[in-house]
């Protein structure tokens, strides 16, 4: 955008299907090789600092999740970054696999954010 400077980008990702086989076995939906996701980002170099968006686009009638981050010049010293990150999932129309696909999925989401 010439009249902010802000950088904006939107694409489509595509990762392997991370989910347990043996709940691959159970639910003839979550028998996909691939998840898509959607992901924009809004980078504004004039204030250092960059928002992601992203939410997945595989199983959207059966599941939620999204993520939102913020990376932003410290306040502390401007040669170190802030980080921020939230993320939400939500399961419905799995039955009595609901629970265990957002356990596994909040799980796996810890997991990145310790990397």
């Amino acid at each position: 955008d010439l009249s902010t400077g802000i950088i904006y980008r939107r694409r489509i990702a595509t990762c392997k299907n991370v989910i347990p086989e043996i709940l691959r076995k159970v639910s003839i939906v979550l028998k996909v090789p691939d998840i898509y996701l959607e992901e924009e980002s809004w980078l504004n170099m004039e204030k250092r600092n960059m928002a992601m968006k992203s939410h997945c686009l595989t199983w959207t009638q059966y599941a939620s999740l999204s993520e939102e981050s913020v990376f932003r010049e410290s306040l502390e010293n401007p040669n170190w970054t802030d980080f921020t990150q939230k993320g939400r999932i939500s399961v419905t129309g799995a039955g009595l696999l609901n629970c265990v696909l957002e356990t596994f999925a909040q799980s796996f989401l810890k997991q990145g954010v310790k990397k």
